[in-house]
């Protein structure tokens, strides 16, 4: 049989065609989702004290707002990867722990009760809005502390590696009160002090602050202050900067949330009715800005992103 060139020629690029399409079929999946799909497993970080978006309830179970958003993008990243199952691992993380843990590859989701500031997002990504919050400060009524200049020369708590305790030591700085600022390692035990006088007030988010506030031995015997440190500013679930392909499911999975019933319904359950494990009812209503954040989501930082016309 006489050897005709143009096969061979054929056959090169058929064998070249399919060891190229071998490796780029496997370079199809990148980042978080290949990790997830090699490993059958993703991970979410949870906070054991931030009511009510993720904390641990009678039997040390993480639950919340933000626990119930982030089950619902592990159905959307399990359907995406064409998954039978898809094993959810806990991972508890505090304020100076999360962004480390999700940048070294420990955590996948965030979910708690994270600001999201421009500061932030060229360390991690933001998915949508889920709340919005201002950094005020809590007080005993007896206290009689009305405005952040009456904290002026007294001792003060915020919880480390928040945006609160920044903004803190900047009003402290700028209006120059001479407040003597304490870290605590977390929520609970920021609010224990001022509980047990060892600090007269707790700077934290607003929307923290009441859910403390109304889970205390007495809930009547404290005040927030209407006056603030900050405008609303948003809160999302963290994920790793610079990996778009999971944001794209992620921010999906959360806006098709949002703009559906179920969102509203999501918010209602844990801001409108009585919420485990004590049946505190935090009784916030969902403000113009927190409806516009649903029915527009967005990840911008900016606080004058939400506000309502």
């Amino acid at each position: 049989m006489k050897y005709n060139p143009n096969i061979g020629k054929m056959m090169a690029v058929a064998l070249t065609g399919a060891l190229c399409a071998g490796p780029a079929m496997a370079q199809e999946l990148t980042g978080t989702l290949k990790n997830i799909k090699e490993t059958g497993a993703i991970t979410i970080g949870y906070r054991d004290s931030s009511i009510p978006f993720s904390y641990l309830d009678d039997n040390q179970k993480p639950v919340g707002f933000a626990m119930d958003i982030c089950y619902r993008i592990v159905d959307a990243v399990k359907k995406e990867l064409k998954l039978d199952k898809l094993e959810v691992k806990l991972n508890p993380v505090t304020s100076s722990t999360r962004i480390p843990l999700l940048a070294n590859g420990t955590i996948d989701l965030e979910c708690g009760s994270t600001t999201n500031n421009v500061e932030r997002q060229k360390q991690i990504s933001f998915t949508n809005t889920h709340y919005l919050t201002a950094s005020r400060f809590v007080s005993k009524k007896s206290s009689k502390l009305n405005s952040i200049d009456d904290l002026k020369g007294k001792t003060v708590v915020s919880t480390s590696g928040t945006t609160n305790i920044k903004q803190l030591n900047e009003a402290n700085t700028a209006r120059n009160l001479g407040i003597n600022i304490i870290p605590a390692k977390d929520h609970a035990e920021a609010f224990l002090m001022v509980e047990t006088d060892r600090a007269v007030a707790f700077v934290m988010d607003d929307i923290l602050l009441a859910s403390l506030a109304a889970g205390s031995k007495d809930p009547d015997a404290y005040v927030i202050s209407k006056d603030a440190f900050s405008k609303p500013e948003p809160y999302g679930i963290m994920l790793r900067k610079d990996d778009l392909p999971f944001k794209k499911v992620v921010d999906a999975a959360t806006a098709e949330l949002y703009k559906s019933p179920e969102g509203a319904k999501l918010y209602d359950k844990w801001f409108m009715q009585k919420i485990p494990p004590k049946g505190l009812n935090l009784n916030v209503p969902m403000g113009p800005e927190q409806k516009k954040a649903f029915a527009q989501p967005s990840d911008s930082p900016e606080p004058d992103a939400y506000t309502a016309m």
